[in-house]
């Protein structure tokens, strides 16, 4: 797992074609990648969410108990790995058209390794200051589409003048699951399980 993430950050094009090769399946993908990675801005934001608090600005500091921010993680943890199975049957039906068509599993699978940014820039929640967390998610979303970009023909073998196509849609697509995934983020972490009616 931990050479995949470094070779995609260091020489994404090298390692997609190694990733490519392997051809792995979805409990492995899981398995091996999705589930720790998909795990650290949960875990991080567990803990800075009971030992810190949001940090909104204007003297509004939101700290959750710990038996809220363990449902509020269990519950984004489950909507990040549903992210990743949707990002990639977006891609699969995108590449439908193209003369390539990649299987759907390999396009949850490359939704996988795209996200791996995404699920870095989680790191930051261990000090959940908006701007911060804002920042980081931007910084990781820009690489994530860079990934997405060197990836499409490296590893779904699609030209890269269709590729750039299918970036365009995926990246748009993207950006809005992002932007579900970060409403519920403020939801469930911000105002904790009271929000969801929860009583502890």
């Amino acid at each position: 797992m931990l050479t995949h993430v470094w070779g995609l950050l260091a020489h994404p094009n090298r390692e997609w074609r190694q990733i490519h090769s392997e051809r792995e399946t979805l409990t492995h993908l899981y398995g091996h990648h999705v589930l720790a990675l998909a795990a650290i801005p949960v875990v991080c934001a567990f803990i800075g969410t009971t030992q810190v608090g949001w940090d909104y600005g204007g003297g509004v500091n939101i700290q959750l108990n710990y038996a809220d921010a363990f449902f509020a993680g269990l519950a984004f943890y489950v909507a990040i790995l549903a992210a990743v199975g949707l990002m990639g049957v977006v891609i699969h039906w995108l590449a439908r058209r193209y003369s390539t068509q990649p299987s759907r599993r390999d396009c949850i699978i490359f939704a996988g390794y795209v996200a791996t940014p995404m699920f870095l820039s989680g790191l930051v929640a261990l000090y959940p200051l908006l701007w911060l967390c804002l920042l980081a998610i931007i910084v990781g979303l820009c690489y994530s589409a860079y990934l997405l970009f060197v990836g499409i023909p490296a590893f779904l073998g699609i030209s890269n003048e269709e590729g750039f196509i299918v970036t365009g849609s995926t990246l748009g697509i993207g950006v809005l699951v992002l932007e579900a995934l970060l409403g519920i983020t403020v939801l469930l972490w911000g105002y904790g399980a009271r929000l969801l009616g929860v009583e502890l």
